[in-house]
């Protein structure tokens, strides 16, 4: 059975993932604050659309989990996109709980096998560290959002996950 060709919400969706990808890694290693709350702003918007958009593909597609799970990732980008403007420092409160629903809505579009195991595992290792990064924090360790080695190895995962989800929305033939 031949798969159809990509729509051109598809196309937005895959691309809102890309420029996420490259924004969100871009902020995280330049220098200055206001490059880095520029970077971040563009890689949440460009996120948030491209959930939404995902979420209502999978919801018509009748696949539930996967739609409730990028509503959860979407609201989390959200919490990110909120505190951006406030410093690395006053984002914390706002960044652990987007995280935290970053983990849930990466675990929640894992679940059912519809994406190739290797983007479900880079899901699930993104997931597992950003939910320590979340337990760190809340127990009183002192991160930021571009602390090393936790939260920011999780990043590369995240964005390994946004390539395998283009690649999935992409995708032609049987």
């Amino acid at each position: 059975m031949a798969r159809a060709s990509p729509t051109s919400l598809d196309i937005v969706a895959a691309t809102g993932l890309a420029i996420g990808g490259i924004f969100g890694l871009a902020g995280t290693f330049v220098g200055t604050a206001e490059l880095r709350e520029s970077f971040w702003t563009i890689d949440g918007v460009a996120i948030v659309v491209a959930a939404t958009l995902l979420a209502t593909k999978y919801l018509r597609q009748g696949q539930d989990c996967i739609a409730a799970g990028y509503l959860t990732f979407a609201a989390g980008e959200s919490l990110l996109l909120a505190g951006n403007a406030a410093g690395l420092q006053a984002s914390v409160p706002s960044y652990v709980g987007g995280i935290a629903l970053w983990s849930a809505g990466l675990i929640m579009i894992s679940a059912p096998k519809t994406f190739p195991l290797w983007v479900r595992l880079t899901a699930l290792v993104a997931a597992v560290l950003f939910g320590v990064t979340v337990g760190r924090i809340i127990w009183g360790a002192p991160l930021l959002p571009t602390s090393a080695p936790l939260p920011a190895l999780g990043y590369p995962f995240l964005v390994l996950t946004f390539a395998g989800w283009i690649w999935t929305l992409l995708k032609r033939g049987p």
